[in-house]
């Protein structure tokens, strides 16, 4: 009784806090991410105010976090609008792996940390937060933006190249045999495969299926079928965040439409318990001995992935600004990057305190990013005209003077 008396205390201080922090962030005019993040940093392991009996409530509050943000974000789009994006996207999906892993690998290699090492630091380098720029694009108003399905099919790429790469990752990192690794490797592949052709062949049948007039009874089936799909696709080595993404995908319609109405605060509510738990999982005095390898690895990361996503809008028609502000909604790493760190460290131990900080780094920087990008960039490209345009004034004018002397 005293334990739970004491979860209860912890967890309705935590809860309080992040809507205080909330309120003070959109007065601000910023994303709550970043507030969120440096909450938990606060009340984790070596912070101000340590949580002990609410950590374990929590971690599972924060996985449910990123599958509702996934789930949302799929409800946004249909089946046939994901393969139209796929079909059209791949040539951008090769450009940002080789931008932003490249810079990983690299850095892997001059720590010397071997191939191994390499490897892993180059997923985390690679891949995008989907949890993170899902939340950062509905705060911003930006899910019917012309370059949001660009940012989202390279999002879905990146988590399809995750069901690829993880299980390699896993395999090189036991030393397990090419037979068996080549076995895991197919399954997360047929598995990825199958629940994408499910959800493009089947999705009306889906959406009729888990129809209902009753709000009540809609939200315990969409909310059951996510959590279910999303384990089985954890289970066979395929991201629960993917498996979310195609349930969302799956339906549409005035299904849809009500799903996203119900789940909003629900979403918004386990969103922010998983920022927090982020912060909670990273011991504040690991970051300050590798904050520069972690700040230079940052800088080039976030020039690549804007240039991923200045190439990418560019081949879909888009103007400069919409280029701009893909690419800066691209550059947040999060979920994926821990999981990739958490992984490698058995094997390399330094690699785990330089990825905390660099996604900590990250996904500070890309929630700001995503806002200020285009309009920072807009505004020095005017000064440039303006300064170009007196220039040339000037270089007009003095003909005439000297001339009328």
């Amino acid at each position: 009784m005293h334990d739970t008396t004491i979860m209860l205390i912890e967890l309705g201080a935590v809860v309080l806090g992040l809507g205080l922090v909330g309120r003070l962030a959109g007065r601000l005019g910023l994303s709550p991410i970043p507030l969120y993040l440096l909450a938990g940093l606060a009340f984790g392991q070596g912070g101000l105010l340590p949580l002990n009996t609410t950590e374990g409530f929590i971690e599972v509050g924060a996985e449910i976090g990123v599958i509702l943000l996934l789930l949302m974000l799929g409800l946004e789009y249909t089946a046939p609008e994901l393969v139209d994006s796929l079909k059209t996207q791949y040539p951008s999906g090769a450009v940002d792996l080789l931008l932003n892993a490249t810079p990983g690998a690299l850095a892997g290699f001059l720590l010397g940390w071997g191939p191994v090492g390499a490897l892993a630091l180059a997923g985390v380098t690679y891949i995008s937060s989907s949890g993170v720029i899902a939340k950062v694009l509905t705060d911003l108003n930006r899910l019917g933006n012309r370059e949001t399905p660009v940012i989202l099919g390279i999002l879905v790429i990146e988590d399809l190249t995750m069901a690829v790469y993880l299980p390699v990752l896993s395999t090189v990192l036991a030393g397990v045999g090419l037979v068996s690794g080549s076995v895991t490797l197919a399954i997360a592949l047929g598995t990825a495969s199958i629940a994408l052709f499910v959800a493009l062949r089947h999705g009306r049948w889906i959406s009729k299926t888990v129809s209902s007039d009753n709000p009540e009874m809609l939200l315990l089936v969409v909310l059951g079928l996510t959590l279910l799909v999303a384990g089985i696709a954890q289970k066979l080595q395929v991201s629960a965040a993917v498996g979310a993404f195609l349930v969302g995908i799956a339906l549409s319609g005035e299904v849809a439409h009500t799903t996203r109405r119900l789940f909003m605060p629900l979403r918004d509510l386990f969103a922010a318990v998983f920022f927090v738990f982020f912060g909670l999982s990273t011991t504040p005095s690991d970051i300050p001995p590798v904050l520069v390898p972690a700040l230079l690895l940052a800088v080039v990361t976030v020039l690549t992935k804007i240039a991923t996503g200045w190439y990418a809008a560019g081949r879909a028609g888009i103007g400069p600004r919409g280029r701009l502000r893909a690419g800066g909604a691209l550059v947040a790493r999060g979920e994926f990057s821990i999981v990739i760190a958490g992984l490698a460290s058995a094997t390399e131990p330094r690699i785990a305190p330089v990825a905390t900080a660099y996604v900590l780094i990250m996904v500070i920087v890309g929630p700001l990013a995503a806002r200020w990008t285009e309009p920072v960039a807009r505004n020095l490209m005017e000064r440039r005209a303006a300064k170009q345009a007196g220039s040339t004034v000037l270089t007009d004018v003095r003909p005439a003077t000297e001339a009328g002397s």
